[in-house]
């Protein structure tokens, strides 16, 4: 087990590289799945990881020798000179990611609970703000709750009618797609492994290319779509930065404004080739985690056996 425990938590290492790649190289669509799934199940195999490694120096204290039944130490599963000292790194760093993840998941449903903007007009899902500066957002909603769009009579003003139903296409994409749950899920990985915060970039540039995608599609014009875009980036950039939007927004304006509108006029060079290689090289990574993290578990089941004084299970 002292061997192949090691590799979920170096994995992720290997993977980002990759992961890097995937959001110019693959459709926004398939990027997303392929990201999400990477961040998620990396970040599990790698706290699983710190969990086995947390038992060969737990089952040194005779409280938890008793409860385990053991007769003798888990010598096969690490060695007497390191199980106590890996044991207590692994306790940290599990605390330090549960204390993370907690506060996290916490402040995102306390912003969701408290999100809220003064308009003083809205047509269901639309919130127009009597507000000169540009700005535009989807504003997610509580669990049940479609959310709304929230956008500024600055932004409707810098904007033609065709760009302004680009943009709200946009921001619908987001909410439809409920975007804020797989950035969520990219921030909560990234706190269990410091490798996967590399993820959080790739994967918002590739929520923002599938909503371009579907405002391409609803306008039925990728001019007017990029165009939109372009705009409207350049507006809210000329202005003050808006204070009070609620982080868990999400907005046309994020992330590399250039390389989307690019990728909207057919001016990225594809590279299909790269993007198979990548997504082939993060599911080999995402398979061998696993399945490390699996055989780990094996034999950390098989010395509790034989430290019990029974014949293990094959």
């Amino acid at each position: 087990m002292i061997y192949a425990v090691w590799v979920p938590l170096l994995m992720p290492f290997v993977a980002v590289p990759a992961a890097r790649r995937l959001a110019d190289a693959l459709s926004p669509v398939r990027a997303v799945r392929l990201l999400a799934s990477t961040a998620v199940g990396l970040a599990l195999f790698s706290t699983l990881a710190l969990v086995l490694l947390v038992v060969p120096g737990a089952t040194r204290l005779s409280a938890v020798a008793a409860v385990g039944e053991l007769v003798k130490p888990l010598a096969e599963a690490a060695p007497d000179v390191t199980a106590v000292p890996l044991a207590a790194a692994a306790v940290a760093l599990l605390a330090g990611c549960a204390v993370a993840v907690t506060r996290t998941a916490r402040r995102h449903w306390a912003e969701l609970h408290r999100a809220g903007v003064p308009g003083d007009g809205s047509d269901g899902e639309l919130t127009v703000v009597r507000d000169s500066r540009p700005d535009a957002y989807a504003l997610p909603g509580l669990p049940g709750s479609p959310g709304r769009i929230v956008v500024t009579t600055g932004m409707l003003r810098a904007l033609d009618p065709a760009e302004r139903d680009a943009l709200l296409a946009h921001e619908r994409a987001h909410l439809a797609g409920r975007h804020h749950l797989f950035l969520a899920a990219a921030e909560l990985a990234a706190l269990c492994h410091p490798a996967l915060r590399s993820l959080r970039a790739p994967m918002g540039y590739a929520l923002e290319r599938c909503a371009d995608e579907a405002a391409a599609a609803a306008v039925g014009d990728r001019r007017v779509a990029a165009r939109a875009i372009g705009r409207a980036a350049l507006a809210a950039r000329a202005a003050e930065e808006v204070e009070g939007r609620p982080r868990v927004a999400l907005a046309a304006t994020a992330g590399p404004v250039p390389r989307r509108v690019a990728a909207l006029l057919g001016r990225a060079t594809p590279r299909p080739r790269v993007g198979r290689a990548a997504a082939a090289a993060l599911l080999a990574c995402l398979a061998l985690s696993g399945a490390a993290a699996l055989d780990a578990t094996h034999d950390l089941h098989s010395s509790i056996e034989v430290a019990q004084g029974e014949s293990p299970q094959h």
